[in-house]
């Protein structure tokens, strides 16, 4: 795969000197849905599938962007004097918010990049090829640039270019089981204060099956922001009444006792729905 992509970087950028090869997974939640921005508890694992990059300094600060996956958009440019989130610039937002993100955050990106970018991932299918994007770009200048911060850091840069950058309110599970996946091993992670435990996963008899519907999905074109705004105005009517900082502390006890403090039914019927699925440690 490496010579492959070195191959095609060479192809349309022209020369491949100085050009590095990197690789960053997708991922799959097991248990726990809805829950990492609330709070609550989630259980992912990386993908031997994932997305892949050949990237290189450039001298000026133009940024170059190439996806094998959209050939027919060619290369899309722009400068590092002016990342701002373009609709026409497609999917080359994730990155760019990423870059982005690591300059509000005083990282010196002191020059542009040639990057192609290569996924197996499908696309829309549900497995964060976006964040695999995100905390691949992180990794990426990290190495160029000699930056100083680490796999969970990572994480939350991707997730604040996805929150500030694209305006997709998501939590960080996402990212966090992209940067910090191990193979063999899911990751228990509490999204309130991102303790995490890594827990081997052994199948002897049985296989754990991914299935691709062909049904697109896309955060920010689906309802995933309205149903985080739901959750929050929830939130705020539960704590007139109740001490909690998230819904994840809210115990099915405290909601069957104060869930009338919300107003809507659709958000009370929402909520007690996620609160008799979400996943509690044993």
């Amino acid at each position: 795969m490496k010579r492959k992509l070195m191959e095609k970087f060479y192809s349309i950028f022209g020369d491949n000197r100085n050009a590095k090869a990197y690789f960053a997974p997708g991922r799959v939640n097991l248990i726990g849905e809805h829950t990492d921005y609330n709070g609550g508890h989630v259980f992912p694992c990386a993908l031997s599938i994932g997305t892949y990059a050949v990237a290189r300094k450039r001298e000026d600060n133009l940024l170059r962007f190439y996806s094998t996956n959209f050939k027919r958009l060619g290369i899309i440019e722009c400068s590092l004097d002016n990342l701002a989130y373009n609709s026409a610039d497609r999917w080359t937002n994730y990155p760019k918010g990423v870059i982005w993100t690591l300059k509000k955050k005083g990282y010196n990106v002191t020059t542009g990049m040639d990057i192609l970018y290569h996924g197996n991932i499908p696309n829309g299918s549900g497995l964060s090829s976006s964040a695999s994007i995100e905390i691949l770009t992180g990794f990426v200048l990290k190495d160029m640039y000699n930056f100083s911060f680490d796999s969970i850091e990572n994480a939350l840069i991707g997730q604040f270019a996805e929150n500030n950058f694209n305006k997709v309110n998501c939590g960080i599970m996402d990212q966090f089981a992209i940067s910090m996946g191990k193979k063999n091993h899911a990751i228990f992670l509490d999204t309130a204060n991102l303790d995490y435990d890594y827990v081997p996963i052994t199948l002897e008899n049985e296989q754990i099956v991914i299935m691709n519907t062909c049904k697109k999905r896309g955060l920010g074109e689906s309802k995933y922001n309205e149903r985080r705004a739901e959750c929050e105005e929830a939130l705020n009517e539960l704590q007139s009444v109740v001490n909690i900082d998230n819904l994840g502390q809210l115990t099915e006890e405290l909601f069957e006792k104060h869930k009338n403090a919300i107003k809507s039914p659709i958000l009370n019927y929402k909520n007690y729905i996620c609160q008799n699925h979400k996943f509690t440690q044993r």
